[in-house]
């Protein structure tokens, strides 16, 4: 299990449990985090293996994640469990994701100093075996994925759209739902 995904000792004893209710279910881990507060919150990223997630399917992850994490008991604490989509700036944790999001904005961060920087903004160019490509100034760098300790899309006017788009194609948005724009006639001749 790559650190990007679980990063924490308890992350990752948790990945292990819930990782095989959540693909048995038909969905993918994208994260999970045990964060710290008041109250605990356990935080759950996951979508369907070709992307998307909607609120339902949310729902019905809480409850076999719940079930689950009630028989095997790994949490000493009261926490909060947190369901949801890896969102439209999402991280990127497993190496599927830098192709997937080919052409797009990330922030990259590194474990280590790699010549003289530990963040990288730039466009990803895809993978090339083991290592994340991304476009910056001084050309194409490719970071081994292993190196990386965190790592996630930048929001764009262009990653909105193609999201949108995704959306719209997959039947997700019924744009008859909704009321037409109307736009103020004298402003628009401006």
């Amino acid at each position: 299990m790559n650190d990007l995904v679980a990063k924490a000792s308890i992350d990752r004893r948790l990945a292990e449990i819930l990782t095989p209710v959540i693909e048995g279910m038909g969905y993918e881990l994208v994260r999970i985090r045990m964060m710290g507060g008041k109250t605990k919150t356990l935080q759950i990223m996951a979508e369907r293996p070709e992307g998307g997630i909607e609120v339902d399917d949310c729902a019905d992850i809480s409850t076999m994640v719940s079930a689950t994490l009630d028989v095997e008991d790994p949490i000493e604490d009261a926490y909060t469990l947190e369901v949801s989509s890896p969102g439209i700036d999402r991280p990127l944790t497993r190496l599927k994701d830098f192709e997937a999001f080919e052409g797009y904005e990330a922030k990259l961060e590194t474990a280590e100093m790699i010549d003289g920087r530990r963040r990288f903004k730039g466009v990803l160019a895809g993978i090339d075996g083991d290592e994340v490509l991304i476009n910056l100034d001084v050309g194409t760098v490719g970071l081994k994925f292993d190196w990386l300790s965190d790592a996630k899309l930048v929001l764009t006017d262009d990653l909105i759209r193609e999201m949108l788009r995704q959306r719209k194609a997959a039947g997700v948005i019924d744009e008859a739902k909704f009321d037409e724009i109307e736009t103020d006639q004298a402003s628009e001749e401006d």
